[in-house]
């Protein structure tokens, strides 16, 4: 209903201005009174009859009347009167709402109404104010750091799933300063842990970024599980209803007020819609702090599911999956005795008497608890062996041998800066051998090692692979003018290799940067390696001849670029990752792949084969690892903890762990059998591209049985040097960190245990700017 003002009127049918002027001055206001007195004053008769027009039209703007209240409730709010009561609003109380609209059926009014709202709710209509959500997310941050210590941990994890979504709600509704404001002032204290995520969400600015983004409708679709104790979600609960619970220092009247209600409000409607508790029946004390992360996150699609109802678990997972034979492969018993004969033969020779107990490191004992596979377990491999295979068992047997035993326990009690604290880094830390690359252009995304270090490759931006030898050797390749009917043998094919030499060779046939190298591991430490595998982004896997130095075949299957590649431990079958967000088997006599791992929701950025060659690990950037079978091509374990994109990984040589490490600068430790994480290592202060190397220009490391937790000073022995780069001012380094060596301006791209405990790494030298 609308209030209706009478307009003008002029008296008879007079036209002149001057007649009509007194009775139209009765009607109007006495502002427009004055202002025509003072146009005929002054003699203005065009302007003057101008306004009379315009007041006998009722056209004026009369915002100088005032409407008294009853008539402004008639005419904003909702309006129903009965005949019985007439002018009387029966819908003024709420709670006589609904008895009145039963008893008057259906008033035209109300349909009206309904039909006005469209598919407008309660909700968008409260959540428009944006000052809600910046009061409501610096009382939940206040609330959070204020509460107990033994309370943090877990209430810390539910700060990062707010942000996003009031964040996105602002730039969905358009409110783009408010957007930008919240996002500068709450995304510090967050950027730790989620620092590629935050910088993704500051990129949409606009409602359709938001409707189109992938990231952005997995937070609007998917709910965000939390995980949390009894007692921790009491807590929660008890302060987002009544406003109770832990203040931060200098607060002042906490969390009481109505900005304080309707902050929380805004809370209480993301936590209703969005978020999915896992609350445990463990104390919050029970629990370690690091461990809240491994259920927390959009993990309805990541895990997948044990029953319709479940809530996503990665430990009910795992555990559902059985156990895993995680044991070193099985050696065929003519490969042993033939490996044995050849070992003591060679101590006859040497006349060594020591040798004859290096058989025992054939015979390794079985690890307590760990099932080892059988040969009926194994991928199909040729039946007989050959020399090459011989001779690894025995240069395994000989690094056995010669292993430089690291003792990390002797840095414990040692003053690093005395006589006696070279002595200890000398047990208990290796010796590091750095290579670095000068003049690099575009950059060098990939270097690797060959396993019997007498190679090195790295792969360039530029669409190309340069191989170096370590031993300072000439490395040839075939001369352009023989004919393929002359090659019949290998010595038919030593006759037609060049018989000039450079220690350096360039391999050309990508045709995109070349993102990942990996050397045939057949020989094992005992002998050169005959192929090289590449990656690239031109979507292709590439096999070498190292002994032609040319490409022998291109593997196509993947429909993007191919992110990493990597051979198996036994050779003959290699696996590659990719942009398609698959993982795939191949084998070197097959052009097609053998198996597609597919489940990650994101590109799979890396893989690794377990020693025993039965399962596959990859690394996403959807922040979660996964193990697969390899035959079945099953996923049988989940880890699920990072905060960011897995760039790295690592099987232990006996097989029961997996190290992690990507983008949120936190190296994970993962027990393979039960698939729950060990510890969390921190100490990096840039993404980490290979265990443990990084951006941050360092080498660092750890001790991997120690206990971890929160860092103490200590004196590490190495002198740190003066690096111009900005590093976060707080100490985030666990106390499991033994040592960090950092280089000048080198990123480090690889990191390389030999088996006998020597450390090779290699990197790309980042010129400073000129400017």
């Amino acid at each position: 209903m609308s209030v209706a003002t009478p307009a003008a009127s002029s008296s008879g049918g007079v036209s002149p201005v001057n007649a009509s002027a007194p009775d139209i001055t009765q009607n109007v206001s006495s502002i427009d009174r004055l202002v025509l007195e003072y146009l005929r004053s002054r003699g203005h008769k065009d302007a003057e009859r101008a306004l009379n027009e315009s007041l006998e039209s009722g056209s004026v703007d009369e915002s100088g009347k005032t409407v008294s209240a009853e008539d402004l409730i008639k005419t904003l709010a909702v309006y129903a009167q009965k005949p019985s009561r007439p002018g009387d609003n029966v819908l003024k109380e709420s709670a006589n709402v609904l008895q009145e609209l039963t008893a008057m059926g259906n008033p035209p009014s109300i349909q009206n109404l309904i039909a006005s709202l469209g598919t407008v709710g309660a909700e968008e209509i409260l959540s428009v104010d944006p000052t809600d959500k910046e009061e409501g997310f610096r009382e939940l941050e206040a609330w959070v750091e204020g509460s107990l210590d033994m309370y943090k941990p877990e209430f810390r994890p539910i700060l990062f799933p707010i942000f996003c979504h009031f964040h996105l709600d602002l730039v969905q509704r358009g409110f783009k300063e408010a957007a930008l404001r919240f996002y500068a002032t709450y995304s510090p204290s967050l950027a730790p842990m989620h620092h590629a995520t935050l910088h993704h969400l500051s990129t949409l600015l606009l409602p359709s970024h938001v409707q189109n983004d992938d990231d952005a409708q997995r937070f609007k679709n998917e709910k965000y599980v939390i995980r949390m104790s009894r007692s921790g979600f009491s807590l929660l609960v008890g302060w987002l209803t009544e406003g109770v619970g832990g203040e931060a220092s200098g607060a002042g009247d906490g969390f009481s007020g109505e900005k304080g209600k309707r902050g929380r409000a805004a809370i209480m409607r993301v936590v209703n819609n969005h978020l999915r508790f896992d609350v445990t029946s463990a104390s919050a004390t029970a629990v370690s702090p690091n461990a809240w992360e491994e259920s927390t996150g959009l993990l309805s699609q990541l895990i997948p599911q044990t029953s319709a109802s479940a809530t996503p678990n990665p430990h009910a997972f795992n555990a559902s999956k059985g156990e895993l034979k995680l044991g070193p492969a099985p050696i065929s018993e003519e490969l042993r005795a033939e490996t044995e004969r050849v070992i003591r033969e060679q101590s006859v020779l040497d006349r060594d008497p020591n040798a004859q107990y290096d058989l025992q490191f054939l015979r390794p004992p079985a690890i307590p608890g760990v099932v080892s596979p059988t040969e009926s377990d194994m991928l199909p491999y040729p039946q007989s062996f050959k020399t090459v295979d011989v001779q690894r068992e025995v240069e395994k047997v000989r690094d056995a041998r010669k292993r430089i035993r690291l003792e990390p326990s002797a840095l414990s009690s040692v003053d690093m800066n005395s006589v006696q604290g070279g002595a200890a880094r000398a047990r208990g830390l290796p010796s590091i051998c750095a290579y670095t690359l000068h003049d690099v252009g575009e950059g060098a995304p990939c270097c690797t090692f060959s396993p019997d270090l007498t190679l090195m490759a790295a792969g360039f931006s530029e669409s190309y692979i340069r191989l170096w030898s370590l031993k300072n050797e000439k490395l040839k390749g075939l001369r352009n003018d023989f004919s393929l009917s002359s090659v019949k043998d290998s010595g038919s094919l030593s006759k037609i290799q060049q018989k000039e030499g450079n220690t350096t060779r360039k391999l050309v046939g990508h045709s995109g940067p070349v993102y990942s190298l990996s050397f045939d591991p057949l020989g094992g430490s005992a002998t050169p390696p005959r192929y090289l595998l590449s990656a690239s982004a031109d979507a292709t896997t590439r096999l070498w001849s190292l002994d032609t130095m040319s490409n022998v075949v291109a593997f196509r299957g993947h429909q993007n670029p191919v992110w990493d590649v990597q051979w198996s431990p036994m050779g003959i079958y290699f696996a590659t990752a990719s942009r398609d967000r698959t993982a795939r088997l191949w084998s070197t006599d097959r052009t097609s792949c053998l198996r597609i791992y597919a489940g990650h929701l994101n590109d799979v950025d890396c893989v690794r084969f377990h020693p025993n060659s039965l399962y596959l690990a990859t690394g996403s950037s959807d922040w979660t690892g996964r193990l697969w079978d390899v035959q079945r091509g099953a996923c049988v374990r989940v880890f699920i903890g990072h905060q960011g994109s897995l760039s790295t990984l690592a099987i232990s040589p006996d097989g029961r762990y997996l190290a992690s490490a990507g983008e949120d600068l936190a190296i994970n430790l993962w027990d393979l059998g039960s698939g729950r994480r060990i510890k969390k290592m921190t100490g990096h202060t840039a993404s980490v591209y290979s265990l443990s190397g990084g951006a941050d220009w360092t080498v660092r490391c750890w001790d991997v049985r120690g206990a971890g937790g929160p860092g103490k000073s200590r004196e590490s022995g190495v002198a740190e040097s003066t690096i111009t780069r900005t590093i976060d001012d707080e100490n985030n380094e666990t106390s499991d960190l033994l040592a960090t060596f950092p280089t000048k301006r080198t990123p480090i791209t690889n990191v390389h245990f030999t088996p006998r405990n020597l450390c090779l790494v290699a990197g790309n030298f980042l010129a400073p700017d000129s400017r």
